[in-house]
């Protein structure tokens, strides 16, 4: 079975979200964008839009819950990033890291650090914007994994 490319959409970046349509046209895969309002792109593709109420981590749970083996999904949500991370599925987000069990422990207790600090005021918490090497990362990161990912459903 051919991976199905998932994106935890809400606050994903057009750019990365026009990338992953792009790709999932050329190889012919099944993408799906999870959100609790409705997305657009900008590329003439096919996907699936599925929109989740506003209950916190709605659009992650139906994710987590429809998520197979050999599929990649796109977030940007650490904690989300380590449910998929335990049940073996691949995940990466929008500025090219790859979450692995070697790294995942790591960036949930820097999030959390961080949290801490927003917390009480000693740091600002701020959105550094999106840019091309920011994307270039990504779909680097993109493009080694849905290959990988598909070539490993083909030998299993």
């Amino acid at each position: 079975m051919m991976p199905t490319i998932w994106i935890d959409a809400d606050s994903c970046p057009t750019l990365v979200r026009n990338h992953c349509v792009k790709m999932a046209g050329k190889l012919d895969l099944k993408i799906v964008f999870v959100a609790n309002k409705h997305i657009k792109s900008t590329e003439k593709s096919d996907f699936k839009m599925v929109i989740c109420s506003d209950e916190k981590d709605a659009a992650d749970d139906y994710i987590f819950a429809n998520v197979q083996k050999y599929d990649l999904v796109i977030t940007r949500d650490i904690l989300f990033a380590e449910r998929l991370v335990e049940k073996g599925i691949c995940a990466i987000n929008d500025r090219g890291t790859v979450f692995t069990k070697d790294n995942i422990k790591e960036l949930v207790s820097q999030r959390n650090y961080d949290l801490q600090l927003a917390q009480i005021g000693l740091v600002k918490h701020y959105n550094e914007g999106y840019d091309k090497k920011k994307f270039a990362l990504f779909a680097n990161s993109f493009d080694k994994s849905i290959f990988r990912l598909i070539r490993e459903s083909k030998l299993n």
